[in-house]
């Protein structure tokens, strides 16, 4: 055949066989992979809302600044165990013009991994007021704020998500509400979490169990997000650590049954909490909690006595709240 003189033919031969080979070595096999994976054991399948908080994932451009895929190299232990295919099975086409699974795994961590995001920080309260204005609660935070997907009101409605925005990003006047948009996307973040691979037969591996036993480390990767780097917390939201009362008593055993079971609706030196701080009983082993513990009850000029793993076991045990 005379490709050098027959353009068309060369045309034809190196435009059809980039198709077939396109199917051959990707269309085809991820179709197949879309088509065969199956949910591991314990999964639990996207409400219409968590789909819909998928679908503002995607359009709000999301996926161009996070990853949601584990390696299993030591520096993404932090991030959870290493991602399995089962994890994205419920990741289906969005509607009939997008026929493939949105392409949600990404391929630039300029901001964390979300794959257990749901796990790491599911209080609703820190995942509104991070898209508000994510320097709220992280103030070097480089994220872009999404305040279109909130409203201020002059009188929020009975059933209206109010956010305690602090005074510092507050608007000038009126109170600010999550829209539909926000709800939906909050939900889809929330409904991030990994299922442990033993339910499926293997052993498991947690982010935590592989990040190392060092207090500060683990304070930072579970609790700074609220409680801040220097333990002041966030005015009127998260609480602060510095010179709390139960942080600084010499009987731990509160303390240690708010991070084994967490917390909602307290009232701490006079001013009350009203954001849900998560528990930590089956994320973290007595190790980590007693480590944890003992790192805030020795920093930001707290100096109560410390905490062992024995104590932690016997509170776990008791089940003191």
């Amino acid at each position: 055949m005379s490709f050098h003189k027959n353009h068309w033919l060369l045309f034809s031969v190196i435009f059809f066989g980039y198709i077939a080979l396109s199917w051959i070595a990707a269309i085809g096999p991820a179709i197949w992979v879309q088509d065969h994976t199956r949910a591991l054991p314990g999964a639990e399948p996207m409400t219409p809302i968590e789909r819909r908080g998928l679908q503002v994932y995607i359009s709000e451009g999301c996926i161009a600044c996070h990853t949601q895929q584990v390696r299993p190299l030591k520096m993404d232990a932090v991030w959870g165990r290493p991602s399995a295919p089962g994890d994205y099975a419920d990741v289906k086409p969005l509607d009939v013009w997008h026929p493939y699974a949105p392409a949600v795994l990404g391929s630039e961590r300029t901001g964390p991994d979300l794959s257990s995001i749901g796990a790491r920080q599911p209080s609703e309260t820190w995942q509104y007021l991070h898209l508000y204005n994510p320097r709220a609660v992280s103030p070097d935070s480089i994220m872009p704020a999404f305040p279109w997907l909130f409203e201020v009101v002059a009188k929020p409605a009975a059933d209206a998500v109010v956010i305690p925005v602090p005074p510092t990003y507050a608007p000038p006047s009126g109170t600010v509400v999550a829209g539909d948009n926000a709800k939906a996307l909050v939900a889809y973040l929330l409904s991030l979490e990994q299922v442990p691979l033993q339910m499926s037969g293997a052993p498991a591996q947690s982010a935590s169990a592989t990040a190392g036993d060092d207090g500060a480390t683990l304070y930072s990767n579970h609790c700074a997000s609220c409680h801040q780097a220097n333990g002041q917390g966030l005015a009127g939201v998260f609480p602060p650590l510095a010179g709390d009362p139960v942080v600084a008593a010499d009987d731990p055993t509160r303390h240690i049954a708010t991070v084994l079971h967490g917390s909602q609706g307290r009232v701490i030196n006079g001013m009350t909490y009203p954001a849900a701080m998560p528990a930590f009983a089956d994320q973290l082993t007595d190790i980590q909690i007693a480590a944890i513990i003992a790192h805030e009850r020795s920093s930001w000029g707290n100096q109560a006595s410390t905490v062992t793993a024995k104590d932690v076991a016997a509170v776990r045990k008791g089940g003191a709240k």
